[in-house]
């Protein structure tokens, strides 16, 4: 599929079908790059994905008819003052076009709008298609090591992209 007229925008409440969507893709696709699994997302309610679209800072990636990619930005509470990429995902057909480096970049831009100088994420590090993607577009490695709380067998390395 190629892939050459998309917009980038801040998601809606309106748009929790298609979050719903992109997020349950995710968590069969790479497992190991999330936080939550495919059962627990599968659970969540109508309602609580509605918040979710609404309240958790999310931007999509679309061509009009079909959403192609999805990211968010927020804090993280054991880092207080600093601002995180989550739940980044693009879809295989929009892998290797500008989807995920706009999506980056629109959570780039809420974070330096709100005044922080860095962007933060944790990524698995066996998810070495991600790991390359992100320093590609910036990101460099902090050195940090995490394991992921759902799953101990499962390392998450901290990446930081500076703000100019």
């Amino acid at each position: 599929m190629t892939i050459l007229r998309f917009d980038v925008r801040a998601a809606t409440r309106r748009d929790w079908r298609e979050l719903r969507a992109l997020r349950l893709e995710a968590l069969l696709d790479t497992p190991e790059a999330f936080g939550s699994t495919y059962a627990e997302s599968l659970r969540r309610t109508r309602r609580q994905w509605k918040m979710m679209a609404r309240d958790f800072n999310y931007y999509v990636a679309h061509d009009g008819g079909t959403f192609l990619g999805m990211a968010s930005g927020g804090r993280h509470d054991d880092f207080p003052g600093t601002a995180w990429l989550y739940g980044m995902y693009v879809t295989p057909e929009a892998r290797g076009t500008r989807v995920a480096s706009d999506l980056v970049g629109a959570v780039a831009s809420w974070a330096r709008a709100s005044g922080y100088g860095a962007l933060y994420l944790h990524v698995g590090a066996q998810v070495a298609r991600a790991r390359r993607f992100y320093r590609r577009v910036g990101f460099v490695e902090t050195g940090d090591q995490h394991v992921m709380s759902r799953d101990p067998a499962l390392t998450l390395l901290t990446m930081r992209l500076d703000l100019p």
